[in-house]
């Protein structure tokens, strides 16, 4: 799961003669000059893990969020900048100022973009608005989270260019958060092609899609590959591609040699170590983008031994977090602290920190009621610590990531056992049976990618365990609560921005997870794709644009 702006490369990241970082605009460049072994108009991705669903409303992951935007729309996307609001099948960004968000906050009103059709040709409405609201709320449906749709108390659609909707009670993050970029975006989905169904966990929709977006699916081989084709009659414009194919290749190895090889032309997110590999690729192009993205320990505080603070803390004091940036991603990620990230208007630098101390470790360990057994293994009445350490096995830095942490825990007599599953299991919904949705584990490596907005009350609050949203830890704390309720209640940054200090010192001293880092991830692509601007959230939210 992105969760802002493209930057600059600093001096001391430059690369090689042979790699260069991206700093052109979109279509600055003469696709004319292609390299020979460039496909022209058919742009060729690889992805780690395969989708669930092709089905917005169930998605899951940034695999699915990625496919989802060539062949879907949300209401508003956001530039590369991760703070201008873009229009998207809304005509118009809802804001105070032009009346579409109400004096009290509890009403926000979308006019919709006229002459929009599905790729069926039937027109989209408000009445597809609607619909996917009540999808996303339809118990019936296997969805991931309903931050922001469950605090919708009606939808009305007094035309087919218009959508209100009006709130339960004050949401500030709603415009950037419903149909948006959220830390889960869902796009509009086909009410004329659904509705009939009492729930769209399967059914053939899931394969083979109609959306409004800039691509169709034609074909989707499973354990291989995704085909598209451009979508001529777009709203936003034809498409300058033809083709996209996204490939399953699960081994990152075998994609760096297909892109060395000219096989791919882009490797979609990947792992953070592969950076110092990447930068030495002959003609290939490095796209550093600022995202709200960590990399974390989840720690499931339902199982006994977690469920003590002091427990949770010796394990933050194991973890030396620096040697984990060194070692794992070339220093290109930034030591973390808490879960906004330093770019945020919400970031709060000085939270309570655990600079990696065995000694202090294995006090708090004593302090809770363990002892170290003859061999090492801190034990309590009779039972050794013993923990899981999970992580879908694709991702080749967070395997690498296991085994460091599993040594390090190992040094404060904590027994780390590693458990590895598939990302579309790892990451499934609670519906689908996820390993994380359903806790079914320990302690978890896991990326987060949160929206534009620095809402996080979805991972933290106490009503938000899967189903109803992504406190995979199910951590409970009336000051979290409280400090999430007023982080949501106020339209004014000020006010928020005190909330988010708050939840940023709670999370740092109740240890619900372990924030690792901040990730800058090193996107990597043939250098004759054009037009790839990624925004914090989401890689595809211009694919119209794209061009080889």
């Amino acid at each position: 799961m992105n969760r802002r702006a493209l930057g600059a490369l600093v001096c001391a990241l430059l690369l090689s003669a042979c790699t260069k970082v991206d700093d052109s605009t979109p279509g600055s460049a003469n696709v004319a000059k292609r390299h020979p072994w460039t496909h022209p108009d058919e742009l060729r991705i690889a992805v780690q893990t395969e989708p669930v669903t092709l089905n917005p409303v169930l998605s899951s992951n940034t695999v699915e969020g990625l496919v989802n935007r060539l062949s879907f729309d949300t209401l508003l996307s956001v530039e590369p900048d991760g703070k201008t609001l873009v229009p998207k099948l809304a005509s118009t960004v809802p804001t105070t100022a032009n009346g579409g968000i109400s004096r009290d906050g509890l009403t926000i009103r979308y006019r919709l973009r006229r002459g929009v059709k599905w790729q069926d040709g039937v027109a989209f409405t408000s009445a597809d608005v609607k619909f996917t609201w009540q999808a996303m709320l339809n118990d019936n449906n296997n969805v991931n989270a309903r931050v922001g749709y469950e605090d919708v108390r009606s939808v009305d659609t007094p035309d087919a260019s218009t959508v209100i909707f009006h709130l339960k009670k004050k949401f500030a993050p709603f415009v950037n958060t419903v149909f948006a970029e959220s830390d889960d975006p869902v796009c509009i989905v086909p009410a004329h092609i659904l509705a009939k169904y009492h729930d769209v966990n399967r059914v053939p929709f899931n394969e083979s899609p109609i959306g409004t977006g800039p691509y169709k699916v034609v074909r989707w081989l499973h354990g291989d590959h995704i085909e598209f084709t451009a979508n001529p009659e777009y709203y936003l414009g034809a498409p300058k591609l033809k083709t996209i194919s996204v490939r399953v290749i699960p081994d990152e190895n075998t994609s760096i040699n297909e892109l060395r090889t000219h096989d791919i032309d882009w490797i979609f997110e990947p792992s953070p170590n592969l950076y110092n590999v990447l930068k030495t690729l002959p003609q290939t192009t490095i796209h550093f983008v600022d995202q709200p993205t960590t990399l974390r320990i989840v720690l499931n505080l339902t199982r006994p031994a977690l469920k003590d603070v002091r427990v949770r803390r010796a394990l933050a004091y194991a973890i030396d977090k620096t040697a984990l940036v060194e070692r794992l991603t070339g220093g290109s990620a930034t030591v973390a602290g808490a879960d906004q990230p330093p770019f945020s208007w919400a970031y709060r630098r000085n939270v309570a920190t655990y600079p990696p101390n065995v000694a202090k470790a294995k006090a708090l360990l004593v302090q809770a009621g363990y002892a170290p057994g003859a061999d090492g293994i801190m034990a309590k009445n009779g039972r050794p610590l013993t923990l899981d350490l999970s992580t879908n096995s694709a991702n080749a830095t967070r395997r690498l990531a296991q085994t460091q942490v599993q040594a390090m825990l190992r040094a404060i007599g904590v027994d780390a056992q590693v458990k590895n599953y598939p990302g579309n299991l790892f990451f499934a919904t609670y519906g689908q049976g996820g390993i994380l949705t359903n806790a079914k584990y320990d302690l978890a490596i896991s990326g987060w990618v949160a929206g534009i907005d620095p809402d996080d009350h979805s991972l933290y609050q106490c009503n938000q365990a899967p189903p109803h949203g992504a406190n995979y830890s199910r951590y409970c704390s009336a000051a979290m609560d409280a400090a999430q309720t007023a982080a949501l209640d106020s339209y004014e940054q000020a006010a928020r921005k005190k909330a988010y200090f708050t939840i940023q010192q709670l999370i740092a001293t109740d240890v619900p997870e372990i924030v690792v880092w901040y990730a800058r991830n090193p996107q990597a692509t043939n250098p004759d794709f054009k037009g790839f601007a990624p925004n914090p959230v989401n890689e595809a939210w211009n694919a119209y644009q794209w061009e080889i």
